[in-house]
């Protein structure tokens, strides 16, 4: 009985060992593994923006949160969300990841069907803005002309990379 007991030991100790030895592979699988990312991954993220009539410099709306995100399609595609906050947009537009610009002529605004929205100028500048505690973040510009508009009607949108930072939210 003794005997079987040291053997069952002697077996446990040694698939330990042995467990111990094969799990020690620096490798673990993740030397192939690409994370990968978006062909619009440097224009992606959220922004603290502000709305202004080209004309008259008159604010129509402050502090609107509007979110770029790929497509998914691969083309260099992403859509540009308010979350119907400011002018109601939402739709794809094109991008240039190594200029850091977008656009997209007579785009369907999905917030409000029937209708459509172009964006000129739009352009991401790295590190170019201050958020409200001062963090240096990236800025966001362009100009939207809305179908259900005046002619001739350009409304600007201007601002900044959200932090996060509860300092920065209103």
């Amino acid at each position: 009985m003794k005997n079987t007991k040291r053997t069952i030991k002697k077996i446990a100790i040694g698939f330990f060992a042995l467990a111990l030895f094969l799990s020690c592979d620096d490798d673990r699988g993740y030397d192939d593994y690409d994370a990968g990312g978006t062909p619009t991954a440097a224009l992606n993220g959220e922004w603290w923006i502000d709305l202004s009539d080209e004309a008259t410099g008159d604010v129509l709306v402050q502090h609107i949160l509007h979110k770029t995100v790929d497509s998914g399609m691969n083309n260099g595609t992403m859509y540009i969300d308010d979350a119907e906050g400011g002018y109601f947009i939402k739709g794809l537009v094109e991008t240039d990841p190594g200029t850091l610009t977008f656009s997209t002529t007579d785009e369907e605004n999905l917030l409000d069907p029937g209708s459509t929205f172009t964006i000129t100028e739009g352009r991401i500048m790295k590190n170019a803005a201050h958020s409200r505690n001062g963090t240096v973040v990236d800025s966001i510009y362009f100009k939207g002309h809305f179908s259900y508009d005046d002619p001739g009607t350009t409304v600007i949108f201007a601002g900044h990379r959200r932090t996060g930072f509860l300092e920065d939210e209103y």
